[in-house]
């Protein structure tokens, strides 16, 4: 009878334990969840100062539109300096329209001001798609409350039979003007220049 009892007792605690852990889990799923959707806001109420996750990503939605979005492999989240570092970052950026410029890069580093992003600096390999034109240099900073795109190192854009260079490059989002700054230098090659006459293409392509 005793041994019967302290089997008993052995399965309730088991069970206990159990139902413990899948609570747990349980919750552990929900905050991940939460932190997808709204990773800043989850992070502040974090006591670490620091917090490293994989598949970062954060968008803003304005009167039901997305402005713009942000998605790395992996990221590094610093609460009291409100920077965010990214690796591998994936950003694009929507018109009015919902048509996007889309910026990759090796490294992002971002700076928050209470919700909102500030200020976004990303370096190595940059890459820019954005109305049929490619851009690249090695560092870009992008400034919400310009909508604008500052390159201040040797950058080039290029489309079918066309290619620019210069010293650096500034692209300016609503208005769809780029400006090349400095040292400008084109190419062309007229066996290549696109025939499409429906090809998309930004308002104004300057050099100075």
């Amino acid at each position: 009878m005793r041994k019967f009892r302290r089997l008993i007792l052995a399965v309730v605690i088991f069970l206990s334990l159990g139902g413990v852990g899948w609570k747990v889990y349980d919750n552990v799923q929900v905050v991940k969840q939460e932190i997808k959707k709204n990773p800043i806001a989850i992070l502040d109420q974090l006591p670490e100062s620091s917090l490293q996750m994989r598949d970062f990503h954060r968008a803003k939605i304005e009167d039901g539109r997305k402005v713009w979005e942000i998605s790395g492999e992996e990221a590094k989240y610093f609460k009291e300096q409100k920077e965010a570092l990214i690796k591998k970052p994936k950003f694009s950026y929507y018109d009015k329209k919902g048509e996007p410029a889309q910026v990759v890069g090796n490294t992002a580093k971002l700076f928050f001001n209470e919700k909102e992003l500030q200020k976004m600096e990303l370096t190595g390999a940059i890459e820019v798609s954005y109305k049929g034109y490619l851009l690249k240099s090695e560092e870009a900073i992008y400034s919400p409350d310009k909508q604008h795109i500052f390159m201040p190192r040797r950058t080039t854009v290029a489309t079918d039979g066309l290619e620019s260079e210069g010293s650096s490059m500034e692209v300016e989002l609503e208005t769809k003007k780029v400006r090349l700054l400095g040292n400008v230098k084109t190419k062309i090659e007229p066996g290549k220049l696109s025939k499409k006459k429906n090809q998309p293409k930004v308002s104004q392509i300057s050099g100075g």
